[in-house]
């Protein structure tokens, strides 16, 4: 895949600790109800359907797991790390869906910004899009970004729950940098809540 590059990328490490420190600020900005978009003007769109069943079944089971495990543990200090651990986790989910609520999508008056929780931002001017469309697709793997080939070279896959729904082609090869280092690309596949509302205002922005 000569047109991509993937080198440099974050350790093992690096990656966790931006994924976490991504889901506590996520939190702070949900609680303090902080602006959502990137600029004046721009309007969000989530991509949070697929996914919120299982997330809230996983806030709802951890809550009850807490109480459960803290009634039937007998021993204090054992309670009370589990108390402890089992907080953690409940908080940490309830920070998971606030990344994805807080970091939409957004189309705005100088371009259009996809995203995926805290980790993935990848913004684009209007004058790097040629076209945008809504095609769906389902991929064979589960992680959220991918890269495959294309014919003019890479495509950058952003997918919720292996789904994508929203399909644009780029004038010029574009880089954006990412966890796991620069990827080069000629077009861009993701998934949003409403495609339809996103691609009409998107159209209506390139023909301005």
């Amino acid at each position: 895949m000569t047109d991509t590059t993937r080198t440099g990328g974050a350790t093992l490490f690096q990656k966790a600790a931006a994924f976490e420190s991504g889901v506590w600020r996520s939190l702070y900005i949900w609680l303090a109800r902080r602006p959502r978009v990137p600029e004046p003007g721009a309007r969000p769109f989530g991509y949070y359907e697929p996914v919120s069943l299982i997330i809230w079944v996983f806030i709802i089971g951890s809550a009850i797991e807490v109480v459960v495990v803290h009634f039937i543990i007998p021993w204090p200090v054992v309670q009370i790390i589990a108390l402890v651990l089992g907080l953690w986790g409940l908080i940490w989910m309830i920070g998971y869906a606030a990344a994805l609520r807080v970091h939409p999508h957004a189309v705005g008056p100088t371009g259009l910004w996809v995203r995926n929780g805290s980790t993935v931002d990848v913004a684009l001017r209007w004058s790097d899009i040629d076209a945008i469309r809504i095609q769906k697709r389902t991929l064979p793997e589960s992680r959220t970004v991918q890269v495959a080939d294309g014919d003019d070279g890479a495509v950058l896959q952003v997918a919720v729950s292996s789904q994508l729904n929203v399909h644009l082609v780029l004038f010029e090869a574009v880089t954006v940098e990412l966890l796991d280092g620069p990827v080069t690309f000629t077009e861009l596949r993701f998934y949003a809540d409403d495609p339809k509302g996103l691609v009409v205002l998107a159209r209506e922005q390139l023909r301005a």
